[in-house]
């Protein structure tokens, strides 16, 4: 038997985008030769991985994974949601936000992480392409991480245990008892899921999106027709108004509509008798920011079968 060599298992992934452990089979079927190789792994449906890398992926799960004061969320993405309902698929964003939990917010860590049952994640990432059949990305990773006290997680409608479309993970730092953390942070989880919150506090909002609301505040003001230091004013107070919507702290808490977030936090604090600080927050929705294609699906089919898109009835 020819040498299989880790230059020619290298070539081979490259030129057919299937995994490793396909790559080593289908070097070691073939004595070592490379065309002969990659027919094979056409023949077995595994060299497909590279055509589908170029397809939108914006659809996939959000998985989350807590271990005592750590928490970790993950986004994979796929092309359809059909394939969220894959047990193949939901195994993998499941392993990978637990690996997530000790590689952290690195994404490249992650993808270099050991896998369970042998490769690491990324080449069980492109197995899977080839397998499933759907061009899929692991698009992020976070860690959330208190000295004491709990990480909460939350999924909204999950599709599976801790996993979802929009995974929330709540960072409480106490001493209070393990459960009066947990009742809160699920609560202010299903608040975040809710509510949308773009930072912990006004001040940690993002200064881009505040030059963007205040130009759009200043454009309603000078509509008026208002001198210009009412305009100012009105400017000023509908910015105030945004930071006060959008920082979690400040937002009305959903479970009454009326109680600030600080004041819910503060107040169990009091009750369990130790104060409870709310250090950070994760919410992830899945797809958010991607631009999604839009498909001519009779386009498609009329290419797959060989024919030119039909002309409209008149």
């Amino acid at each position: 038997m020819a040498e299989i060599t880790a230059a020619s298992v290298k070539e081979l992934r490259e030129r057919t985008g299937a995994g490793m452990m396909d790559c080593k089979k289908a070097l070691a079927e073939n004595n070592g030769e490379m065309e002969a190789s990659i027919d094979w792994l056409r023949a077995k449906g595994l060299a497909a991985a590279a055509k589908k890398a170029g397809r939108t992926a914006a659809e996939g799960l959000v998985g989350v994974a807590v271990l005592g004061t750590m928490g970790a969320a993950v986004e994979v993405n796929s092309e359809t949601d059909f394939v969220a309902k894959n047990e193949q698929f939901q195994d993998f964003v499941r392993n990978v936000a637990q690996l997530a939990l000790a590689t952290g917010s690195d994404i490249d860590a992650l993808n270099n992480a050991v896998y369970p049952g042998g490769g690491t994640v990324a080449e069980t990432l492109t197995n899977n392409i080839a397998t499933i059949g759907e061009n899929q990305s692991l698009r992020r990773a976070i860690l959330l991480e208190v000295g004491q006290g709990a990480v909460v997680s939350y999924v909204h409608n999950a599709a599976a245990p801790n996993l979802g479309k929009i995974g929330v993970l709540v960072a409480l730092e106490s001493a209070a008892p393990a459960e009066t953390l947990t009742a809160l942070g699920k609560q202010l989880a299903m608040h975040i899921a809710a509510a949308n919150p773009q930072a912990l506090n006004a001040e940690d909002l993002d200064p881009a999106l505040i030059e963007r609301e205040r130009a759009i505040a200043t454009e309603k003001a000078n509509e008026s027709g208002k001198p210009a230091n009412i305009v100012e004013k009105m400017v000023e107070g509908g910015i105030n108004k945004f930071r006060k919507e959008n920082a979690l702290v400040s937002q009305l808490f959903v479970m009454d509509n009326k109680t600030p977030v600080s004041e819910v936090v503060a107040q169990a604090g009091k009750e369990a008798g130790s104060p409870v600080t709310l250090k950070g927050f994760v919410r992830f929705q899945l797809g958010e920011g991607i631009e999604r294609q839009q498909s001519d699906f009779a386009a498609e089919v009329a290419a797959a079968a060989g024919t030119n898109k039909p002309e409209p009835v008149a």
